[in-house]
């Protein structure tokens, strides 16, 4: 994928704090009533009508055959081989799980044999299976390498939003006609709690990969280094085609609660507690630094929704921990990127996307633990509890891919002639993350 960046045309107004952007919509995303800039991504990416994800039907590549790395030379010859396969597939990208499989679900499926409690059935859910390479290929593994009776009593639940792609899951999945009776999709929203039922209270594995990067989330702004954060509103401008964002104090709960928990408050809290000097403050006012940080509210209520409904389950997380030649502003700003011909625009302005485009988040893995202990309860028991030793409700690692494949996976397998491996060379922006609730370990 490469990077290249374009800048938006903008004005800022001081006096109302509006961030014009010359930017006009192809779709009707923003209507008469103001909306949260999360319900701008949700539906420029989700919506059934003109979502990216609904229009894309290709969005994500499939290949008809593992690489064979072993009969590759080396990087060039991945690199030749990589761009044949794209100029093959009109598709944004592949995922890793398709370029390296089986090995890189291999490797998950290890993961969770060597962590799950076997005596009991062993349940996994997978949010947004893509084309189902991850689910068909964990089955392989469990159905080669797992006791027999951990193969024939499993259950594999893919919950896919894509009416397209749950289609695809069913084929991929059904060549291997053993494994159709213990999976199954079930197409809806796994952000929606209703869609959930009464949940399931029953050890269980819960699998993301590169979810997170996909999820709406909200903008908040501040117009020097001192003044409190406010939310970002999305409004069109009054007989025009452009659209306004407009700040205002922070009122929306999710918003503020993920303020809270990633400790954007903490920030202003410690400035007003350290009374900061006078010559500070005139030198904010004088020369003002604004200040835009996105922070994470679709992870937040999605692990909400999944910590309610499957609250004994373990979570396998694999995302992008950084973005290189990222141009929209802010602290962990998206890449808003298209593709046209085999011809990849990245773009500087978040308004861009119109349905036609990919909007996707780099991942604070840090910040994930934080909301992850929060949504599990630990992080409120603490707070309450009179204990003088509070107990977490869950463990977690955070690996790079390199490190978690070295632990887990056949590294062998994705290496070239000369000893490249793409799997472990070109993926150190990635990372793993593994959460089990402590009462699952021995």
């Amino acid at each position: 994928m490469t990077f290249s960046s374009l800048r938006a045309a903008k004005f800022v107004s001081k006096t109302h704090f509006r961030w014009h952007l010359q930017c006009f919509l192809s779709t009707d995303i923003v209507g008469d009533k103001p909306i949260l800039v999360r319900d701008f991504i949700r539906s420029a990416l989700y919506d059934p009508n003109h979502g990216y994800f609904s229009k894309m039907s290709g969005s994500v590549g499939q290949l008809e055959s593992s690489i064979r790395f072993n009969q590759l030379q080396g990087r060039a010859a991945y690199l030749q081989c990589l761009s044949n396969l794209y100029k093959q597939h009109d598709i944004s990208w592949f995922t890793p799980v398709e370029l390296f499989k089986p090995w890189y679900a291999y490797g998950i499926a290890e993961a969770i044999m060597r962590t799950a409690n076997l005596s009991i059935p062993l349940k996994i859910y997978e949010i947004g299976g893509g084309s189902g390479t991850c689910a068909k290929c964990i089955m392989d593994y469990m159905m080669l390498n797992a006791p027999a009776k951990v193969y024939n009593n499993m259950t594999y639940v893919s919950v896919e939003i894509s009416q397209s792609l749950a289609k695809k899951q069913l084929q991929t999945v059904g060549e291997v006609q053993s494994h159709l009776s213990k999976f199954r999709v079930e197409r809806r929203d796994a952000t929606d709690r209703s869609g959930w039922g009464n949940g399931d209270h029953e050890p269980c594995w819960v699998i993301m990969l590169e979810v997170l990067d996909n999820l709406p989330h909200d903008l908040v702004y501040s117009p020097n280094q001192v003044s409190p954060w406010m939310e970002v509103w999305l409004e069109k401008v009054k007989d025009s085609s452009q659209v306004s964002e407009v700040y205002k104090p922070i009122q929306d709960s999710l918003i503020a609660q993920c303020v809270k928990i990633i400790g954007l408050d903490e920030d202003h809290a410690a400035g007003r507690n350290r009374l900061v000097s006078a010559a500070s403050y005139i030198l904010s006012r004088a020369f003002p630094k604004p200040r835009r940080s996105w922070i994470p509210t679709g992870c937040l209520h999605l692990l909400e929704v999944l910590h309610s409904a499957l609250p004994k389950m373990s979570l396998i997380v694999s995302d992008f921990s950084y973005l290189p030649e990222v141009s929209i502003p802010g602290a962990r700003a998206p890449l808003v990127s298209t593709k046209k011909d085999g011809r990849t625009t990245d773009h500087g302005n978040y308004l861009d996307a119109k349905g036609d485009a990919d909007i996707f988040f780099p991942t604070n893995f840090w910040l994930l633990e934080r909301i992850d202990h929060y949504c599990s309860g630990w992080s409120n028991e603490q707070k309450t509890s009179s204990s003088l030793k509070s107990v977490r409700k869950r463990r977690t690692i955070i690996l790079d891919t390199a490190a978690f494949m070295d632990e887990f996976g056949l590294p062998s397998k994705t290496r070239t002639r000369d000893g490249y491996n793409p799997l472990l060379d070109d993926f150190k922006n990635t990372k793993f993350y593994l959460s089990v609730p402590t009462h699952n370990i021995t």
